[in-house]
This record gives structure tokens, C-alpha cells and sequence, in this order.
């Protein structure tokens, strides 16, 4: 099936990467934000952001206050995640072990013609998805968050 946003992840983990790096970013400037808030912001399905959210928040990644005054937040210790954590949660580690075609009987013993071009590129995401936190990524940002609508 061709799609015309092909993607190394997950529809969840896209949003996650989304949503996590838009609350960071207003964590920055001290604002919580809603539910309907960082669904609009990443233009993601309120139910589908809510599930997302909600396995973040589970996993100490997200913090949720509730109440008439709350929203979410990433508290100042956990703006050091780096986005391999989050991937992690949401995806598993299936990105950084699975065959660039998609063969379940691909690995170095018996490589598919893509196995070692692709484990140069898993090799690279992986370094940036380690390499990248959640508060240098808030820092780089600048005010234009459409970048996060896709």
C-alpha cells in the first residue's frame, strides 16, 4: 500500500513525538496545556491523542494535573528525555531491529540486499533519537509550532 507520509514510526509514536515535544516546548514558557490544546497543536484525533498521552503519563515520561487549572506538563527532571525513551514506550525497540523490507528472516547471517545499508540508517536514528532530549529540542524550536502539523 503506498501512503504519502511514510514513516519509520508508528502513527502513536509520531503523535507521542508530537505531543511530547509541543507540552515541552510550553513547559518551557510555563503553560499547561490541555488535551484538546496539543491535539489541535499536532493535528492529531482528540481520542487518539488522549491514548498517547495517556501511555506517556503512565510511564512518568508526561505528567497530567487534573482540575479545573491543570493540563500537562513535563516536570524540569524529565526534559532531559531523549526522544529514544519516548520511541521506547510508544514503538518498542522493533525500530532498531527490524528488516528494511519487512522479511522476518532477515539478519546478518542471512541478509536481505538492503540488511547493511539499513543498519548504517537504524544506526544514525538511533544516535539522533539518543542524542536529541526533550529540552534542547523545546530550546531549538522557535514560535512557528505549524512545523508540528502535518
Amino acid at each position: 500500500m503506498y501512503t504519502d507520509n511514510p514513516s519509520m514510526f508508528s502513527k502513536s509514536c509520531e503523535y507521542g513525538l508530537r505531543a511530547v515535544i509541543f507540552i515541552a516546548q510550553q513547559t518551557t514558557k510555563n503553560n499547561k496545556v490541555s488535551l484538546t490544546t496539543v491535539s489541535e497543536e499536532i493535528d492529531s484525533p482528540q481520542a487518539f491523542t488522549a491514548k498517547v498521552l495517556q501511555q506517556l503519563t503512565k510511564n512518568n515520561i508526561v505528567k497530567s494535573i487534573k482540575g479545573p487549572y491543570g493540563g500537562f506538563v513535563i516536570e524540569d527532571h524529565k526534559m532531559d528525555t531523549k526522544l529514544s525513551e519516548v520511541v521506547s514506550v510508544l514503538d518498542g525497540d522493533s525500530i532498531y531491529t527490524g528488516c528494511g523490507l519487512g522479511l522476518k528472516q532477515c539478519d546478518a547471517k542471512s541478509p536481505c540486499p538492503l540488511h547493511n545499508k539499513f543498519v548504517a540508517i537504524r544506526n544514525d536514528l538511533r544516535n539522533m533519537l539518543e542524542n536529541n532530549s526533550l529540552r534542547s529540542l523545546a530550546a531549538d524550536m522557535n514560535a512557528d509550532l505549524a512545523i508540528l502539523k502535518r
